[in-house]
Parts: C-alpha cells; structure tokens; sequence
C-alpha cells in the first residue's frame, strides 16, 4: 500500500499524520479503528489477527 493510500485511510478516521512515519501511521489508524496497535512487531513473523488489512504489509 502505498503512503497516499494510507495517508488517505488515515484522514477517512480522523487520524492527524503530521510528519509520522509509516509505520506510527497504520498504528494510529489500528487504534482509530479499535484494534489492536501492532503494527510491524510481530515476533518470527507470528501473527494471529486473521482479518487484519495491513497483515501483509506488516509480515513483510
């Protein structure tokens, strides 16, 4: 996904992006939208969210 489409997501949820990367982003909009903020920490590249639109992204 690109930065345009996140920034996009992000104004869609209200999240003010400021001069955040990425990552801190996703994470913001992870909260927004009252799920859980774990964006880029998942451990060996374990992940249990199954429904997660950034999962991809984010196993990278």
């Amino acid at each position: 996904m690109t930065m345009k489409q996140i920034k996009d997501i992000a104004k869609e949820k209200g999240v003010k992006v400021g001069n955040m990367k990425k990552d801190n982003i996703i994470r913001a909009i992870q909260r927004a939208e009252g799920n859980f903020d774990c964006f880029g920490t998942a451990v060996a590249g374990v992940c249990d969210q199954l429904n997660c639109v950034w999962k991809d992204d984010c196993l990278k």
